[in-house]
């Protein structure tokens, strides 16, 4: 369990908030969830739960709200493709739909070799350089988006971004 294994940085988290607002806790320590699991686990939520003094409907409200959160196993990368009218209509669906092609996956699925789960999400704040996506890992988020609202990204620009990340290995 998380309290056991992660104790101390528990406790630093915890310390940051009054003792009356612990539920302000809930994100950052469904992030360690997240980092120990791979995603965040019923367990996980009922443990989060009771370390913030707040039910596991509430802290699965949290999980299914941020797009950063993750209540089922998948790759070892999320890829998230904003979507959003202003995405969209710059392009976003159709980049997503060949994206997805190149990389042999429907949208929501994950590749054959385990490296990355394709989603799609609202809103990512980059309107203005769409086609944009981010990349989750356990190293954090990290966003790519087109060079300049004039010049959009390319699916084989993503790829080659992509191809990037299984080389870190």
């Amino acid at each position: 369990m998380l309290a056991e294994k992660y104790r101390s940085e528990i406790e630093t988290l915890l310390a940051k908030y009054p003792p009356e607002q612990k539920r302000s806790a809930v994100m950052p320590l469904l992030y360690l969830a997240q980092k120990e699991y791979g995603y965040v686990t019923e367990a996980a939520m009922a443990e989060v739960g009771e370390l913030c003094g707040i039910s596991p409907t509430q802290v699965a409200g949290v999980v299914g709200f941020y797009t950063l959160y993750h209540d089922h196993r998948g790759g070892q990368r999320y890829v998230q493709i904003c979507t959003d009218l202003p995405c969209a209509l710059r392009g976003a669906e159709k980049f997503a739909e060949v994206l997805c092609q190149n990389l042999g996956v429907k949208m929501g699925e994950t590749t054959q070799d385990g490296e990355f789960t394709v989603e799609e999400v609202m809103c990512l704040a980059g309107c203005d350089k769409a086609p944009m996506f981010q990349v989750q890992d356990v190293d954090g988020i990290h966003y790519h988006e087109s060079e300049s609202p004039e010049k959009p990204m390319t699916v084989a620009q993503a790829l080659a971004i992509l191809e990037g990340y299984k080389r870190k290995k």
